[in-house]
């Protein structure tokens, strides 16, 4: 059963009475067929006109939506010959980030991605995405790894941000997230991320300072999520739609401040509504991001990425 947003409420209705005259049967069934078909055109348009103006906070919801496809979505999906690896070698093993090797359209390739988990048991097991030092630790030592033997890294994030409990913080949370930020920016081999759905402060950006930066079209990546950011400027959650809205955290918006460099598009109402489309897509994307780094030397693809990142610091200052 597909879950609809408060915003797709008419889309709900239609999609309703679609289904009610398609189970139905009797002489009427030539004129049952045609109003299906009237009906199922102005679905559609209905969708082209609801997705195709979205607000910032409407996005903020489709990145959200639990059947959006998730990083093990696309380990089935995408990736062949998935073989993971645990563990940071010192402390234990974080289910929030999954990793390991692959192989994407024949290519070898590292990857590696949050895991929100989709009912309650899964998204305990995976602490609904949110890594702890362990998890980056792990994300550190696969990145070393693919560096060793020439592998590209791909990552996938979908994070409301890195766990903020106190056991994290007692093993070194923020020291864990640097070093990731720091691994990216070092290793000598390509490096492109995906926001596939929810990009979340520095939980999102440890695995995101890449040569090539993506965005599915509804997916959102900002400093603060829109609920914490109206807590902290207007004392409540209710003001988190105007939150949204000045945070700039859409594909579109980040975008044209260079902070990514390209935009995924999604099926016809979202990546939920077409996840193995989406994952094919997503997949074409990496692949091309890949070739074009073709026989470029390591110590350049390193320089790039870091020119990249400190350009956007200076964005403005001239």
């Amino acid at each position: 059963m597909h879950n609809f947003l408060d915003f797709e409420k008419p889309i709900a209705e239609l999609e309703g009475k679609i289904e009610e005259l398609r189970h139905l049967t009797g002489d009427d069934e030539v004129n049952i067929t045609d109003e299906v078909a009237r009906l199922q055109d102005k679905l559609t348009k209905l969708l082209q006109g609801t997705y195709g103006k979205l607000t910032a906070w409407q996005k903020t919801q489709v990145a959200r939506h639990p059947d959006r496809p998730h990083f093990i979505d696309y380990v089935e999906h995408l990736f062949d010959d998935f073989t993971p690896l645990a563990g940071d070698r010192l402390f234990g093993e974080d289910e929030a980030i999954i990793g390991g090797l692959a192989r994407l359209q024949g290519r070898s390739v590292m990857v590696i991605g949050h895991e929100k988990g989709r009912d309650t048991e899964s998204r305990v097991k995976h602490n609904f995405g949110m890594a702890k030092p362990e998890g980056y630790r792990k994300s550190i030592r696969l990145m070393r790894m693919a560096e060793r033997f020439g592998i590209p890294v791909v990552t996938l994030v979908d994070t409301a941000g890195a766990f903020p409990g106190a056991d994290a913080e007692a093993r070194g949370q923020s020291e864990a997230i640097a070093r990731s930020i720091e691994t990216c920016l070092d290793i000598k081999v390509p490096l492109i991320s995906v926001i596939i759905g929810e990009g979340g402060s520095g939980g999102a950006i440890a695995l995101a300072v890449a040569n090539t930066v993506l965005m599915l079209e509804n997916s959102i990546y900002s400093v603060i999520s829109p609920e914490g950011c109206a807590s902290i400027l207007w004392r409540s959650g209710d003001e988190a739609k105007t939150a949204a809205e000045a945070l700039r955290l859409t594909a579109q918006d980040l975008q044209q401040l260079g902070v990514i460099d390209d935009i995924i598009t999604e099926p016809l109402g979202g990546a939920q509504r077409a996840p193995v489309d989406t994952c094919k897509r997503v997949g074409d994307a990496i692949i091309k991001a890949l070739q074009g780094m073709d026989n470029i030397e390591g110590g350049v693809l390193k320089a790039r990425r870091r020119d990249k990142f400190l350009d956007m610091g200076r964005h403005g200052l001239n």
